[in-house]
């Protein structure tokens, strides 16, 4: 089943802003400082260049594959199925213990709020929360994405008032110096804060739910993460300028902590109140991008069916919401999140690495379907760089998060080899980039098929007459040159089974047409037609000659040939037919798209995902 697109622009900006602001900037921000000064400024901005790999590799395959589950698809089409079940189960709990995490640390800024609130009572809060999110996320994808629109706009307000307020108050000389720690001490902080990034592409995971995702998807993700950086820094900035070194440094509470420094007592209250929206928006976008990971894990047979039941009437994934609601209540209650979260946030830059990594094997793949709307800039060195730099991070993330994090992967393989490999597709990209290395023969692969029909969905393609008749169409593809007369030959021979006429009877009728006037409508293409006997006859027959045919003295060789056979009464169509192919034909790459497939099926396709105007009422097949 299809999940409903309800998520626009807004949405998709919203979902990943506010599964960024959170604990990486309500908390870490006095963490850092110790270590590395006033020069943590630029650590928040040097953490925000790292992420930026993960975000363009993962904003080119959403866009590529709109799919529910996000890391998990990507990982595993590209990847395989070991790695995708390792990925998505990754995926989920590592995102699963953050937002739960996100809602317990509360705890920190309920207490300024409330002095005497209990460790109790804020798991009750944080529990309730979680109840609350699930009842939202239950109503549909369109009421979770209206919460967080207005809480995260409502956050981004409340900072802005924070940074207008606060920057009087700046005095130069906490600014000095500015890197105590030497520029060591820089890097080793951009690597602990650039978790505050985390978030920023987990809207990937729903990116089957948003309308127009070759648009939405990437200019929101990158919408998101630069007014979130300039949110980070800009806070930073004033919070270093306003606070002295010693209330700063450690602080739990840095951006509430610099607030009362300039607006007392209100100040406090008003960030500590942010802190809290921030956590929530956290806790709520948690919510709805994990449980579309089980999902799509159990559309592929990596999970149990159970997990992908979907709402009839909502079209959501009510059991991934449930289980992943309860696995958050279960963390709250029972869990150690703070070491949790430390191995979540391993994981997540191994998924990054994964990523980026799938970003190579898909283009050097070279199927014809995958076909992203956004496509990563600086390819491959920014992929390169990213797995290089994101390897050095996990490394640097300590032996206890590396420890729990190979027995996890461990735990997925077993389930994998248990129970998953049984299910698995027997086809990805990196197997069909084996055999285009090892073989100049094109074997269909079932991953392309499954991209063409994604592309069907993304670009809204409602199938008409047309497609009806080129998914049937005999296709010829021919190596060399001929020369007219041969060419016609080979067509009425393939043409007098399938019309039950002679072969000499359709030659004759091809020739009789091009005596009149060439059918080589102009160079590179041509479209011979002829009338036969009958009523509602209408068909269509797809040849690519790689030496050319000579049509015409006056034009060189034809390349694309489109044979048009049809009854009188279908006269009306065949003017559609002909609108229908120099719409196609229009565009700039297609002469150079056709030449360079690899066999008949790719020259299906070429024309089935073609740009132009459908009329499936007026033009049925």
């Amino acid at each position: 089943m299809e999940l409903r697109k309800e998520l626009g622009l807004l949405d998709v900006f919203t979902i990943a802003s506010g599964a960024m602001i959170s604990s990486g900037l309500f908390v870490l921000p006095g963490v850092a400082f110790a270590s590395a000064g006033p020069s943590v400024i630029v650590a928040y901005a040097l953490a925000g260049i790292f992420v930026l790999p993960a975000l363009f590799s993962k904003a080119e395959l959403s866009t590529a594959m709109p799919k529910a589950g996000g890391t998990y698809f990507y990982i595993e089409r590209s990847l395989g199925g070991a790695l995708g079940t390792i990925g998505g189960m990754a995926s989920w709990f590592s995102l699963t213990f953050k937002s739960a995490f996100a809602l317990l640390g509360m705890g920190s800024f309920a207490v300024l709020v409330i002095p005497d609130i209990g460790p109790s009572a804020i798991k009750l809060i944080a529990v309730g929360l979680t109840g609350v999110f699930v009842v939202v996320n239950l109503m549909g994808a369109k009421h979770a994405g209206r919460l967080q629109s207005t809480l995260v706009l409502a956050l981004i307000a409340t900072l802005i008032f924070y940074l207008i307020r606060g920057a009087p108050a700046i005095d130069v000389q906490r600014y000095v110096p500015f890197a105590p720690g030497g520029w060591a001490a820089v890097f080793a902080s951009a690597g602990l804060v650039f978790v505050a990034y985390g978030g920023l592409t987990k809207v990937a995971s729903v990116a089957e739910e948003v309308k127009n995702p070759t648009r939405n998807i990437p200019l929101g993700m990158l919408l998101a993460f630069f007014i979130v950086t300039a949110l980070y820094v800009a806070a930073v900035f004033v919070a270093v300028g306003v606070t002295d070194a010693e209330a700063l440094a450690g602080s739990r509470t840095p951006i509430s902590t610099a607030a009362q420094g300039f607006m007392g007592t209100p100040g406090l209250v008003i960030m500590a109140a942010a802190a809290l929206i921030a956590f929530t928006t956290t806790g709520n976008a948690g919510i709805l991008s994990a449980s579309r990971i089980p999902m799509a894990m159990s559309r592929d047979g990596m999970l149990p069916s159970f997990f992908g039941r979907a709402s009839e009437r909502r079209k959501i994934p009510h059991v991934g919401i449930l289980v992943t609601g309860g696995i958050m209540v279960a963390a709250i209650a029972f869990l150690d999140l703070e070491t949790l979260v430390k191995v979540a946030s391993t994981m997540m830059i191994i998924l990054f690495l994964l990523v980026n990594l799938s970003v190579i094997i898909m283009r050097e793949s070279r199927m014809q379907h995958y076909r992203p709307s956004f496509t990563s800039p600086l390819y491959p060195w920014v992929q390169g760089t990213a797995i290089a730099l994101y390897g050095f991070i996990v490394f640097r993330m300590g032996s206890i998060p590396l420890l729990v994090t190979a027995v996890f992967f461990g735990g997925s393989l077993i389930w994998y080899v248990a129970y998953a490999k049984r299910n698995e597709r027997k086809d990805s990209a990196l197997i069909q980039l084996v055999r285009r290395i090892t073989s100049s023969d094109l074997v269909t692969s079932s991953l392309d098929t499954e991209l063409r029909e994604i592309l069907k969905v993304r670009d809204e393609i409602v199938e008409d007459r047309f497609d009806g008749l080129v998914k049937r169409a005999t296709i010829l593809d021919i190596e060399g040159g001929m020369s007219l007369h041969q060419f016609f030959r080979k067509v009425a021979k393939v043409l007098a089974h399938e019309l039950e006429k002679t072969e000499d009877e359709i030659y004759s009728l091809l020739i009789e047409r091009e005596d009149q006037s060439t059918t080589a409508l102009r160079p590179g293409l041509a479209i011979p037609h002829i009338v036969v006997e009958g009523e509602k006859v209408f068909d269509i027959l797809l040849a690519r000659c790689s030496g050319g045919i000579k049509f015409s003295e006056e034009l060189p060789p034809v390349h694309a040939v489109f044979v048009l056979i049809g009854s009188l009464d279908e006269r009306n169509y065949h003017l559609r037919a002909l609108m229908h192919i120099a719409q196609l034909t229009h565009d700039p790459d297609f002469d150079d798209r056709w030449k360079k497939a690899r066999g008949p099926e790719e020259l299906r396709n070429i024309v089935l995902l073609s740009e132009r105007r459908r009329d499936p009422d007026l033009d049925r097949p």
